[in-house]
């Protein structure tokens, strides 16, 4: 993997902003199970290893069962998820491939039907902010642990 700049030493300030949404949205009052599928999900699609490496770990660390991460890239045919999980799940693939899909009526009436209208507003945000994070993730290229060890350590390596 080439190496590339490190965002967060290059723009503190920008990095700083973008923690600071990160950190509203995580604390607005969604579940922190759906907040981890969501971020989860979205870094699948999205390809970001740094990302599913560190969400994955949270999501355990929280509780989360491995199955179940383990299922999320074919969670329209398990059972494992909630309606509630589902429709964020429906939402946040609709957001993430927004070229692709237009963010269509079914999954925004589908989400409305199971999130009051300002968790929608949030779980929207929260789907903005990872795929922002994965952009920085994948086109910076941040590089996931390698070692076990280091796996709760979650610095920005020197690129």
């Amino acid at each position: 993997m080439e190496k590339r700049l490190n965002a967060y030493k290059a723009n503190p300030e920008a990095i700083a902003a973008m923690s600071r949404l990160d950190d509203h949205v995580r604390r607005c009052g969604l579940e922190q199970s759906l907040i981890e599928l969501v971020v989860t999900r979205a870094s699948q699609i999205n390809g970001c290893a740094y990302c599913l490496h560190k969400h994955t770990s949270e999501a355990r660390a929280a509780g989360e069962r491995e199955v179940r991460l383990y299922l999320l890239s074919a969670w329209r045919e398990s059972a494992l998820y909630t309606p509630r999980e589902k429709a964020a799940l429906a939402w946040t693939e609709a957001l993430t491939k927004l070229p692709e899909t237009g963010a269509p009526t079914r999954d925004y009436e589908l989400g409305l039907a199971h999130f009051s209208e300002k968790e929608f507003v949030d779980l929207t945000l929260l789907i903005g902010v990872i795929n922002a994070w994965n952009r920085i993730g994948v086109g910076f290229r941040n590089v996931h642990p390698n070692d076990e060890a280091l796996s709760e350590t979650w610095e920005i390596p020197e690129l």
